[in-house]
């Protein structure tokens, strides 16, 4: 019954009609999956709001007009990249990974002390460089590694590794800053993926100088940026203070680590430690059955979520965030099929959902939601 009301409360989303007229339709055919044909539904929406099919490029916020930069920033093709990875799980040999690899090549910016890709493409002024958005390239790349995208997937891991540890220095103890340019603060979303991007490369190199890096930002960020609720602070500055905002997206990062670090060393302290981030984040992000920050953020964790149910079998953590996403569909959503019911749409918002909905149809088709 529960899953039942489940679909029928996302083709209530998708198709914009009353319950009524979808209880019928649901009686008559009942999708594969319906997480599926939202994220299908959502995708076409945003093809056809954010893609240049001209240039091959992408936008964001459309309705900024003339006042609008031609093309989107880096951030949201981040997002977009690891979003068409989970898709080619569900639909083997879709081509929309490799579209938006494509697209952010045009970002890539060689200057020194390390290659690396710009927030803004160079040949339209470029912009600034920033070691999160570089580490987001790199893990959905990893992530793809082993499903047919060498070997220019492991040499953008690797190619990301270089330039976060030009980020790296003593000073606060250790750690990664955030941007290039303005090195005033340490942050967990700096710090978080870049453990990310270290252990998957470990995993496919077993160089242990990938191992060891991952455990010095592993142990600075639990020392420096743990909250006493077991959640992370957001940054720690140079002048010593402490940004306690705390964001989904840092909890997951900080999860999956703790759960790659088991899965490599099958030590119990770091499954302890997943399942520790993993109630704090319940409590304090999903009791309520709302989303609490970006669709964007809220996918990172729900990676970690289901990283972890491969250990942890308990699958409390995915049907709260679940819950949320129902929420979402059913109260967010725009008449142009977009999330969000308020201006301006941002592509980061959406690349956020597409990732949601395609780890939940993976889920739900294992039966573990």
């Amino acid at each position: 019954m529960k899953t039942n009301l489940c679909r029928l409360l996302i083709l209530v989303w998708m198709m914009g009609l009353s319950v009524k007229t979808e209880t019928t339709y649901a009686q008559q055919q009942t999708p594969v999956s319906p997480y599926l044909e939202a994220f299908l539904s959502l995708k076409t929406a945003v093809d056809q709001r954010f893609s240049d099919s001209t240039t091959g490029m992408y936008h964001d916020n459309p309705e900024k007009g003339e006042k609008a930069k031609p093309y989107s920033y880096l951030w949201p093709l981040c997002g977009l990249l690891q979003a068409y990875n989970e898709q080619e799980k569900l639909q083997p040999g879709a081509s929309d990974f490799n579209r938006v690899w494509k697209a952010i090549r045009y970002y890539y910016d060689p200057a020194p002390p390390a290659p690396a890709f710009a927030s803004y493409p160079p040949t339209e002024g470029g912009g600034a460089r920033f070691y999160d958005d570089n580490q987001w390239i790199g893990i959905a790349m990893l992530n793809a590694y082993p499903h047919g995208h060498e070997p220019a997937a492991l040499k953008a891991g690797e190619t990301v590794y270089k330039f976060m540890m030009t980020g790296f220095d003593t000073i606060l103890g250790g750690g990664l800053y955030w941007e290039e340019d303005k090195k005033t603060s340490k942050n967990t979303c700096s710090n978080g993926p870049g453990v990310l991007v270290a252990l998957q490369l470990y995993q496919f190199t077993k160089h242990k100088f990938y191992l060891d890096t991952a455990l010095l930002l592993y142990n600075w960020v639990n020392e420096k940026l743990r909250s006493p609720e077991g959640l992370y602070y957001d940054n720690l500055r140079l002048d010593g203070h402490l940004g306690k905002a705390q964001f989904s997206y840092n909890s997951g990062s900080m999860l999956e680590s703790s759960v790659y670090l088991y899965e490599i060393t099958r030590d119990k302290k770091y499954l302890a430690a997943a399942k520790s981030i993993a109630d704090a984040a319940l409590n304090f992000f999903y009791e309520d059955g709302h989303f609490r920050d970006s669709y964007w953020f809220n996918a990172v964790q729900l990676r970690a979520f289901q990283h972890l149910l491969r250990y942890d079998h308990d699958n409390k953590y995915v049907k709260a965030f679940e819950k949320c996403t129902l929420q979402a569909l059913n109260n967010d959503k725009n008449a142009t099929g977009l999330m969000g019911t308020k201006a301006p749409h941002s592509l980061v918002d959406q690349a956020g959902m597409l990732e949601i909905l395609a780890r939940l149809a993976w889920l739900q088709q294992r039966k573990l939601i």
